[in-house]
């Protein structure tokens, strides 16, 4: 067996016995400091190490989410009309998408933005309707003119009355003009307004009734409204709630819809919601917009190449008073990509402060523009420049996001104004990548930490000691 002698001649800590040694009031301060230093230097070290750090680089766009993006928005239009908002995508592929339904919602809200509904649902605006293909010069005059004067207190005498609001300056007004003025003679023909007095075919010229018009949120021309006495009449503003009719505009087609209407309702009760049929699906009768704003959400997908995202006023039957249009718009919410949930985001920027500041760039802003003699025709445009950002984290998860910058601007122009969306995405995308730190290293630096500080506080007390003890060799010399 190896005696114990020879184990301890291999101590590197030999150690002084306690009756040899000497404590002072220098050595017992300078040990309470370097204890002190060294818990110091022992938190910044753990801090460190906790403390994530991440490395950022630039690298050519991999994008693992295919060849499509998906934009998310929320955006309030004070005065467009739910009854035309149209979204339009549109690239430099030759891609050319008009009146996107299918992931878009749409809320009729008052100028405050305040909803006034239920999800509006218009009817097919976007398509071409059917008009007489002969046109009858000596069609006469069979609707009723209506004023603001005479307008309530009419459509309070019918059971169904049926308005034609149009412009003079309106082509497809002047094409129904006179199928309507033909179908409307029939009807009062069948329905004498004295005797009968269940149906009433009307028209407002919104050229000189503009307030009239307004009132019943009229943006395109010619637009056919269905106003049914009864029980949608509201007590708290004695205004009729009234219907849409998106049909054909041919003689045979009016009248037809005009003796549906007024089939279920008996000649003696004079009210439209005895017997009053349910729409079908196929109905061209649709809520007309209770007020003259709209809410549009959803999201499109696009292409990951230069393109555009519209929002304007759409038909191809009506026309529009480009003059009057009021692109003004609310950003609630605008994004590109995947949406990344609150806890998510909150995560990531714990690796990186500044993480998502600019995937949202547009939320909360307002663009304002209000039509006059002098700021008319005004199309609002955003120009966008989108970059991907992926995150990977120590645990190998990724994060995938995408931030822009945004530039706006008010342009005057010739055509019907919109609220353009212009998107650019760079070729390049942002990899911001977690950093590990070795355990072994921060032991590491731990031991050097204490082992520094010990040695250095050592020679301290050391040259201080010595310092001390030769002062006083010193003084004894002289007293000498």
């Amino acid at each position: 067996m190896v005696s114990t002698t020879k184990i301890k001649s291999v101590d590197f800590y030999r150690k002084i016995p306690r009756d040899l040694t000497e404590a002072s009031l220098s050595g017992a301060g300078l040990s309470i400091l370097a204890a002190l230093f060294m818990i110091f230097l022992f938190g910044m070290e753990l801090n460190d190490y906790l403390r994530v750090s991440t490395s950022t680089s630039v690298v050519v766009d991999k994008s693992s989410d295919g060849d499509f993006l998906r934009i998310d928005f929320n955006i309030s239009f004070p005065a467009l009309s739910c009854e035309f908002a149209s979204v339009d995508v549109s690239d430099v592929l030759g891609t050319n998408r008009l009146n996107i339904t299918k992931t878009i919602r749409k809320y009729s809200i008052d100028s405050k933005l305040n909803p006034t509904g239920s999800e509006f649902r218009s009817g097919p605006i976007a398509q071409a309707f059917k008009h007489d293909e002969e046109v009858d010069e000596e069609h006469g005059e069979g609707s009723v003119s209506l004023n603001a004067r005479n307008f309530d207190r009419i459509s309070h005498q019918h059971a169904i009355l049926v308005v034609n609001f149009y412009a003079l300056w309106c082509p497809w007004s002047n094409r129904l003009k006179p199928s309507w003025e033909k179908a409307a003679k029939i009807i009062r023909e069948r329905y004498d307004p004295e005797i009968d007095g269940r149906i009433l075919m009307g028209k407002v010229d919104c050229t000189e009734e503009v307030d009239l018009c307004r009132r019943h949120h009229i943006q395109g021309y010619p637009s056919i409204r269905i106003f049914r006495k009864g029980s949608d009449l509201k007590e708290d503003h004695g205004h009729h709630e009234h219907e849409s009719y998106y049909g054909d505009r041919d003689t045979d087609s009016l009248v037809k819809t005009m003796e549906d209407l007024v089939a279920p309702i008996s000649l003696h009760s004079q009210s439209a919601s005895d017997g009053l049929p349910t729409h079908t699906k196929d109905d061209p009768k649709r809520p007309a917009p209770l007020a003259g704003g709209c809410r549009i959400e959803g999201f499109v997908r696009v292409k990951k190449v230069p393109g555009n995202l519209v929002i304007s006023a759409r038909s191809a039957s009506h026309s529009f008073d480009a003059s009057q249009m009021n692109m003004s718009h609310v950003i609630s919410h605008f994004s590109f990509g995947k949406k990344i949930t609150p806890r998510v985001m909150s995560d990531m920027k714990r690796l990186l402060p500044h993480l998502g500041g600019s995937h949202d760039r547009l939320n909360g802003l307002s663009y304002i523009s209000n039509p006059s003699d002098s700021n008319a025709n005004v199309t609002i445009e955003h120009y966008l420049q989108v970059v991907k950002t992926e995150v990977m984290t120590r645990s190998y998860k990724l994060v995938e996001e995408y931030e822009y910058t945004a530039h706006s601007s008010l342009v005057h122009s010739l055509d019907i104004p919109v609220a353009k969306f212009h998107f650019e995405l760079s070729p390049m995308q942002v990899l911001i990548t977690e950093n590990s730190k070795s355990f072994s290293h921060f032991i590491t630096n731990v031991c050097a930490i204490i082992g520094g500080v010990f040695t250095v506080a050592g020679i301290v007390d050391a040259i201080l000691h010595n310092t001390i003890r030769l002062m006083k060799k010193v003084e004894l010399g002289k007293n000498i």
